[in-house]
């Protein structure tokens, strides 16, 4: 693949950890207005070369401390958000702070049956916060008000939430949800392969059918939620670990989707698909309760727990005759195989520990966008990516990195290649939190964060990527 460099030009300063970069038109507006969304819940945007706060719910969030999975998590505007005001939040809530769902980090034992089939018990007391989606409204002259509540979910750890959670199908309309597995480490009670769990799904909202429920109940299942509220609901995927939002890139008359899956120890990955048949959540639930099987061809399966990306889900341990070298153990055998033949396979994988000496090791993919402009030709038509932190330099300061990768027409694994970037973050850590795009997709933006933990206050960077 070509080598690419570009720059950074920074639009906003010393913010708080930035989870969504996106814009619109503002009502009354003729050009394209940038927002800003921040983990501890502030919402800017800038106008005439100014930064104004459009919102502000700090209140409303949970007490964040220090590294957190929770806060302000997703943000999109209405298609007809220029005529009707209507925009939706994904975050979690204040005061809803519970114990978790277990006491003690898990792994689980192919040698102890006990680790491989835990359930998640006792849900109304042991889970860890409750996460909402709420419908408001901008209202002339004032400040935005909350109209509704689409959805609340009870999670059973504090991570894994997603983020950048909320994005606008521009195929069907509908408000696309994707939401990470519940949390912990390898799926403890694998709700991301039970097709009753809301954890570890790609979920369509239907915003625009009529429901007259406002604050429905605070369920884990699906087939604990009021008809009317299933009525609105269809599950696109499953099998998701932890996601950094979907992409859609227009090609001829079709979209094609892109999903980041974050990993477990292994390796992180780039789904994409064209074609998909979302199942209505109302079908789902009928063929539980008449305890049938339902046929989900057309349904993406990103295949975790049993697979992490291209590979089947490892237990990784040192080996004690080596401690440079380690053993990879399959954690879930007998569930791999029945699922190989039902899942996709990533675009790209780029391993935690990289052997090769031209490719980067990663530590978590934070944002995926397709990219559509011609100021960076290289980049035109392809799909940017951004991780965390790169893996493999031991070196301080830390530095996260950004690359792209290609669509193949012939179905195979994709190359990938790091993308240069010349600016002088000097002795400052670097970490790359989120990846942003314009509406047309011409414009690309870089969240970055001087620090792992989200209480450090005020140490973002938004970054306009330029040639």
């Amino acid at each position: 693949m070509k080598k690419v460099k570009v720059s950074l030009r920074p639009i906003m300063n010393n913010i708080n950890l930035p989870t969504v970069m996106k814009s619109t038109i503002l009502p009354g507006d003729t050009m394209e207005t940038m927002f800003v969304v921040t983990q501890v819940g502030e919402i800017f945007y800038i106008k005439n070369g100014e930064i104004r706060t459009f919102l502000d719910i700090r209140p409303q969030i949970i007490e964040l401390d220090g590294y957190d999975e929770r806060g302000l998590l997703g943000l999109d505007f209405h298609p007809q958000f220029y005529y009707n005001g209507l925009f939706y939040l994904h975050y979690s809530v204040a005061g809803t702070q519970g114990p978790g769902a277990l006491t003690d980090s898990f792994e689980p034992d192919p040698c102890d049956s006990s680790t491989l089939n835990l359930k998640w018990t006792n849900r109304e007391t042991n889970y860890d916060h409750v996460n909402t989606i709420e419908e408001w409204i901008v209202q002339p002259n004032s400040q935005p008000v909350k109209r509704r509540a689409l959805l609340n979910t009870r999670r059973p750890f504090s991570n894994h939430n997603g983020f950048n959670t909320l994005n606008f199908s521009p195929e069907t309309g509908k408000l696309v949800f994707t939401t990470g597995d519940g949390g912990s480490g390898y799926d403890p009670f694998n709700l991301s392969q039970d097709d009753m769990e809301i954890a570890g799904k790609i979920i369509e909202i239907d915003v625009n059918k009529h429901n007259t429920i406002q604050q429905p109940p605070v369920v884990t299942r699906f087939n604990e939620l009021p008809t009317p509220i299933q009525e609105t609901l269809t599950v696109m995927a499953k099998g998701v670990r932890n996601i950094p939002g979907i992409s859609y890139q227009r090609f001829y008359n079709q979209y094609i989707k892109y999903a980041g899956n974050v990993g477990q120890d292994l390796v992180e990955s780039i789904f994409s698909f064209v074609h998909y048949k979302a199942i209505p959540v109302t079908q789902l639930v009928q063929a539980f309760l008449r305890g049938v099987e339902l046929n989900q061809e057309g349904l993406i399966n990103f295949g975790w727990r049993a697979w992490e990306g291209a590979f089947p889900t490892s237990i990784l341990r040192e080996c004690s005759e080596n401690s440079e070298q380690d053993e990879k153990t399959i954690a879930h055998y007998k569930e791999a195989v029945k699922i190989s033949i039902k899942r996709i396979n990533p675009l790209t994988s780029y391993l935690h520990q990289e052997p090769r000496p031209d490719k980067f090791a990663g530590t978590a993919i934070t944002g995926v966008q397709s990219y559509m402009g011609y100021e960076i030709p290289t980049l035109t038509g392809n799909v940017v990516f951004t991780d965390l932190a790169q893996g493999d330099k031991s070196d301080s300061p830390v530095k996260g990195v950004l690359a792209y990768t290609r669509v193949r027409p012939d179905g195979k694994l994709s190359d990938f290649s790091e993308i240069q970037i010349d600016y002088p973050f000097e002795s400052q850590s670097a970490y790359y939190v989120s990846l942003g795009t314009n509406r047309h997709q011409t414009r690309l933006y870089l969240g970055v964060y001087g620090s792992m933990k989200v209480t450090d206050f005020n140490q973002g960077t938004v970054f306009e990527i330029i040639p």
